[in-house]
């Protein structure tokens, strides 16, 4: 495509004409582009977005028959990402990540290989679809504990003793922005004549700057899903799905599309994703400059904070410590993610005591917080976050704040079956709920030994800590009191707070 089409956006462009003439809607939505509010309560900032609320009428396309400006607008985005065909997402990745499991598993029993610690939108993926999982161990990171994604070789391992397997589903970069070269997955799974899924809901950027790592889509991945409004500029939800290749069924895939979303889909939302594409079709790399200048602000500034450690691939390590084999090679650039290296302060209170400075962080764990910048940062914002790291610890005269350097590596991963075997047995999965007469819900401190009967989700990042039908360890346990007791919200399981937590009772064989 020439630049003179890159800078365009097609739905943008058509909701500006939808406005300027004017029309008189006799259609949904009931508002009547925000007439509804006239002269009544009003509808105050939102009456601005209503003016371009529109639905499916002539001239406006439809996002599950595309033939004219959603039909433009997503291919723009192909040629933007380099996919052979993107699909619009008004449901967020969450909706992508649905439809490539119910595509690349079209029948219930179908075998999946993914790893462990997956979105919680894909365990729904794979409920949906009946699927058998084979679950992938994670590599660890020595230094920081956290779970990053299967070593090339496992993958190979699990495909070799499940041929019959539909796809291999794996997600990178990870929240912390963790990741390593995809290629060498997408080859071993091409050679093994399955697609290769990947969850890059934190990676739309990627591959649009030098800084950058490569995307998926460039390592040779079948099917990825990003999530536009994460790391690039379209509104919250707004998301993409791209493919390329034949190893997906285009036309099964854009059916499932169709079951998981609105048939109503949002045109603002819409819109905001063409704007967002176009942003990076017009600039270029260029887009990048001022988010990568402040970043560089802020490491520059903790580098003479030494109370704060910074998670960064080994070899970036400055001490030459002789480490195990990497769990990853690349570090979103956008994605800081820091710790009290004193180990006075762990992660949920930083991040309290970021807050209570006019400072929130995308989320924090028991250790860390993770600080999101993008394109849209700037210097100041990071000047910002460093005079309140400097009054935070200006604020604590702990004796122990005069350690410095690496605090004691610890596993704080998100996965928990840290001492089995590197892949798991198929593990059935499907819309049959527990049946109440199976289930008791006990004191999470006495739950050891015990059969989860509930899914346990720490939010953010929405990875699941437990399934339904799994043992209770000792190490999970006191994984999950350690949440509990940082702060932690949870989701998924009755209890938010987890002082309880429901397990199979004994009558149904709930205990080991």
């Amino acid at each position: 495509m020439n630049k003179l089409q890159r800078c365009r956006a097609p739905v943008y462009e058509m909701l500006e004409q939808y406005r300027i003439v004017g029309n008189i809607s006799y259609h949904v939505p009931g508002h009547k582009n925000g007439a509804a509010y006239d002269g009544v309560e009003g509808a105050g900032y939102l009456d601005e977005v209503m003016k371009y609320d529109v639905t499916e009428i002539t001239g406006t396309d439809d996002l599950h028959h595309p033939e004219g400006v959603i039909k433009e607008a997503q291919q723009l985005a192909a040629d933007c990402f380099g996919a052979e065909e993107s699909f619009f997402l008004v449901g967020g990745s969450t909706a992508g990540n649905l439809a490539l499991i119910l595509t690349a598993c079209p029948e219930p029993g179908m075998i999946l290989i993914l790893q462990r610690n997956v979105h919680k939108s894909v365990i729904h993926g794979l409920m949906l679809a009946g699927v058998r999982a084979v679950f992938v161990e994670p590599l660890i990171d020595p230094l920081s504990g956290l779970a990053v994604a299967p070593a090339a070789e496992a993958v190979e391992a699990a495909l070799a003793a499940y041929p019959e397997a539909a796809a291999v589903f794996v997600t990178m970069p990870n929240y912390y922005g963790m990741g390593s070269d995809l290629a060498p997955l997408a080859r071993i799974c091409h050679d093994s004549g399955v697609p290769l899924l990947v969850d890059e809901a934190h990676g739309a950027h990627y591959g649009q700057h030098p800084a950058l790592p490569a995307g998926a889509l460039a390592c040779g991945a079948d099917g990825v899903v990003q999530s536009t409004h994460k790391m690039l500029t379209a509104m919250t939800m707004g998301a993409m799905l791209h493919v390329q290749g034949q190893r997906l069924d285009r036309a099964l895939l854009s059916q499932r599309l169709a079951m998981v979303q609105s048939s109503s889909p949002s045109y603002p939302m819409m819109a905001s994703l063409d704007l967002a594409r176009r942003l990076l079709h017009s600039r270029g790399s260029d887009a990048f400059t001022a988010g990568l200048a402040a970043v560089d602000v802020l490491r520059r500034g903790l580098a003479e904070l030494p109370r704060y450690g910074l998670v960064q691939p080994a070899e970036q390590l400055h001490d030459g410590t002789p480490l195990h084999k990497a769990a990853y090679e690349m570090q979103d650039p956008f994605k800081v993610v820091i710790y009290d290296a004193t180990g006075v302060l762990g992660g949920f209170e930083l991040q309290r005591r970021l807050e209570a400075k006019g400072c929130v962080p995308e989320m924090s764990d028991d250790r860390h917080v993770v600080l999101l910048f993008s394109l849209g940062s700037k210097a100041e914002d990071a000047a910002r976050l460093l005079q309140a790291l400097r009054e935070i610890d200006s604020e604590d005269t702990s004796e122990s704040l005069h350690t410095t350097g690496i605090s004691e590596s610890r596993n704080i991963s998100t996965w928990n079956n840290l001492n089995v075997l590197q892949i798991s047995a198929p593990v059935p999965f499907s819309l049959k709920p527990v049946s109440v007469n199976e289930v008791e819900s006990i004191n999470l401190e006495h739950s050891v030994g015990r059969v989860a009967a509930e899914m346990v989700i720490p939010y953010p990042p929405g990875i699941p800590l437990l399934y339904p039908g799994e043992v209770i360890t000792d190490q999970i346990q006191q994984r999950l009191t350690g949440l509990a007791y940082g702060g932690a919200k949870f989701q998924a399981c009755a209890d938010p707070v987890l002082q309880r937590i429901k397990v199979y009772n004994i009558q149904k064989g709930g205990e080991v």
